[in-house]
């Protein structure tokens, strides 16, 4: 699944990743930028609190913004998704064979991953047992407390 630097992302992840790096090109960076002039104006910077407070927000703007910028070199947009086999962009319903349970994943790339939101990366541990399997397979789960069962229930 291309190399260890694609960043796997749904157009609205694309969406989201392009918005917040112009938020902070076009917005932040120039809030900033006045930040560090007004504290400067200030005149001593040596103990100037807020000439450092501005300063490692630069700091952190400036590395957010390169790592944004990484990112969209290397995205890979997650389309259309086959419905026979598990692979990231899917919907994936499961049962545990232990004890019955249920449950329902999206299987997004690692920078979408919200598990409140059941959308799980495709770097996980379920979605890693997953991948390439079809509806009706159990397959065996990895996990830092031990493996367990699985079985797919559905792919959407």
């Amino acid at each position: 699944m291309g190399n260890k630097n694609t960043v796997y992302l749904t157009q609205e992840g694309l969406e989201d990743l392009k918005n917040e790096l112009d938020n902070l090109i076009n917005v932040r960076r120039p809030e900033n930028i006045q930040a560090i002039k007004e504290a400067r104006a200030l005149g001593d910077l040596s103990e100037n609190a807020d000439y450092d407070a501005a300063r490692n927000e630069q700091a952190q703007i400036e590395a957010r913004i390169k790592q944004l910028e990484k990112m969209l070199e290397n995205v890979s947009i997650i389309s259309e998704v086959s419905k026979d086999t598990v692979g990231i962009g899917n919907t994936v319903c499961i049962k545990y064979v232990d004890d019955d349970e249920e449950d329902e994943y999206k299987i997004v790339g690692s920078q979408e991953a919200d598990p409140f939101e059941s959308r799980i990366s495709n770097e996980s541990p379920i979605a890693k047992a997953l991948f390439n399997h079809k509806v009706g397979d159990t397959v065996t789960v990895e996990s830092p407390n031990g493996s367990y069962e699985i079985e797919i229930i559905e792919i959407k």
